[in-house]
């Protein structure tokens, strides 16, 4: 089976103004790297825009609609210091919560081996009822829901390796013992959460933190010992990826010494457990990386990868 990607050019028009590392840029560099005829075989569609029920399962109603109420008609609305609304933002993170809906539908439903959504703004930040680092609407969490909600998914693990702690997703399911959230981080970092002590109320939430100047044997470490363990005790029927690139050797914004080496790694043996458990069932979701070359080489390495279950 093929692996499926999803995109769309709004999210090319989130923009939080100059200098700001979270750019559109950066998808733009992931569209030249998969533009690449070594990538002709993926299956590419439009991210479509999700459906508000399904944002639900992850936010409550008001958020939401504060939040689409705050997008400006033009400039800027800042939600926090490094956080802020165009007109297009709205849209942008519809687009990419649906493209991960979509990739879901197509995994679960065996369409596809496995999904790359290529959207911005990223998510693992946005907690229930927060917007903030550079986030707004959850991805990964809204497509654990979905796949529980609408294809029967007893259990779903989100496994995340940014190099920031995803305390959105954290937030979430700290009292839900049906997802199974765990991550690989630098610590001390933003947004200051992660410590190995925050297990949540169901022993569901496992943080392996790393620390600045950490590289692959570290990073290799914490999967194998603590991460890939769990994930297979968990016995997840789909596997979700906040896919971060951040933790790249060359990113501003982080201090580990990963390479793309190392991010396919990761992406292989996720896939081996996926096939264990999950019937190869697996969706990974871009959030960071600010280098562009860091960036760019990363995703192309994490989505070959991908497409070698193909």
């Amino acid at each position: 089976m093929s692996t499926l990607l999803l995109t769309h050019d709004i999210c090319l028009a989130h923009d939080m103004g100059p200098g700001h590392p979270e750019r559109p840029d950066r998808l733009r560099a992931i569209h030249r790297a998969l533009a690449n005829p070594r990538f002709d075989r993926l299956v590419r569609e439009e991210a479509p825009l999700a459906e508000l029920a399904a944002v639900q399962r992850a936010h409550p109603t008001e958020y939401l609609e504060a939040l689409e109420e705050a997008v400006p008609t033009q400039g800027l609305v800042r939600l926090d210091s490094d956080t802020a609304l165009n007109p297009h933002s709205w849209q942008a993170a519809m687009r990419a919560a649906g493209g991960a809906i979509r990739a879901v539908d197509a995994v679960m439903s065996g369409a596809a081996r496995n999904a790359f959504v290529a959207t911005r703004p990223p998510g693992h930040h946005a907690e229930r009822t927060t917007p903030m680092g550079f986030c707004f609407i959850n991805h990964v969490a809204i497509a654990a829901r979905h796949a529980q909600a609408t294809h029967g998914a007893e259990r779903v693990a989100i496994i995340d390796f940014d190099v920031h702690h995803g305390n959105g997703t954290q937030d979430i399911f700290w009292n839900d013992g049906s997802v199974l959230y765990a991550s690989t981080h630098e610590m001390p970092l933003y947004p200051g959460t992660g410590a190995r002590q925050e297990t949540g109320a169901h022993n569901n939430i496992v943080n392996a933190p790393l620390r600045a100047g950490d590289g692959s044997a570290a990073f290799h470490a914490a999967m194998n010992e603590v991460i890939l363990p769990r994930v297979a005790g968990f016995a997840p029927d789909l596997i979700v990826v906040s896919a971060g690139f951040d933790a790249h050797r060359r990113d501003p914004l982080g201090n580990l010494n990963l390479d793309e080496a190392d991010f396919a790694w990761i992406t292989l043996r996720l896939m081996e457990l996926a096939d264990v458990h999950a019937r190869g069932r697996l969706v990974s979701v871009l959030e960071g990386g600010y280098d562009l070359q860091g960036l760019a080489a990363s995703t192309a390495a994490h989505v070959e990868a991908l497409m070698a279950a193909g």
